[in-house]
């Protein structure tokens, strides 16, 4: 089992943020764009090759997010239409998110097998998550699903605040 860290920085305008290892050496670079149409995010390795993708669809009736690791689409985050509480759903072949995913206290399971934990790590100065991998070749998807759903409550957070104004 191998422990992956994603702290963010609490002020970083362009999204910017580190996945570090149990040794706080840095294993992946996250890098949002910053006043780009479509917004990304793109999760890089040690070497800087682009592993996975975020991309939020532009021109969508409701928020929609889609995710790309080694450039295959492996899951799409959308907002259900609802009244009163926000609704999101994910689809991802062969792979389901049991727990709070909102909360971000979920098991990542592919076929049944838990492949994935993830905990949001409480008290810390901005979002900090532990992400436990049981399946390394899996890592890059379980990462891209962290910061996919970050990014997605941002969106959501954002837009609150905005409508309150």
């Amino acid at each position: 089992m191998k422990q992956l860290y994603i702290k963010q920085k609490v002020f970083s305008l362009s999204g910017k943020f580190t996945v570090k290892d149990q040794q706080e050496k840095d294993v992946y670079y996250v890098e949002g764009s910053f006043m780009q149409i479509p917004k990304t995010f793109s999760i890089m390795n040690t070497k800087r090759d682009e592993v996975a993708l975020i991309t939020k669809k532009v021109f969508s009736f409701l928020p929609k997010f889609f995710v790309e690791v080694n450039g295959r689409e492996v899951l799409t985050i959308k907002k259900e239409f609802s009244f009163f509480k926000a609704r999101y759903t994910i689809d991802a072949a062969d792979i389901e998110i049991h727990g709070n995913w909102w909360d971000m206290d979920f098991q990542v399971l592919q076929h049944g097998v838990v492949i994935g934990k993830v905990n949001k790590e409480w008290f810390t100065w901005g979002d900090s998550y532990k992400v436990q991998i049981l399946n390394e070749e899996m890592e890059a998807i379980i990462i891209a699903f962290v910061v996919a759903i970050d990014c997605v409550k941002a969106d959501h957070a954002a837009a609150s605040s905005a409508a309150t104004i």
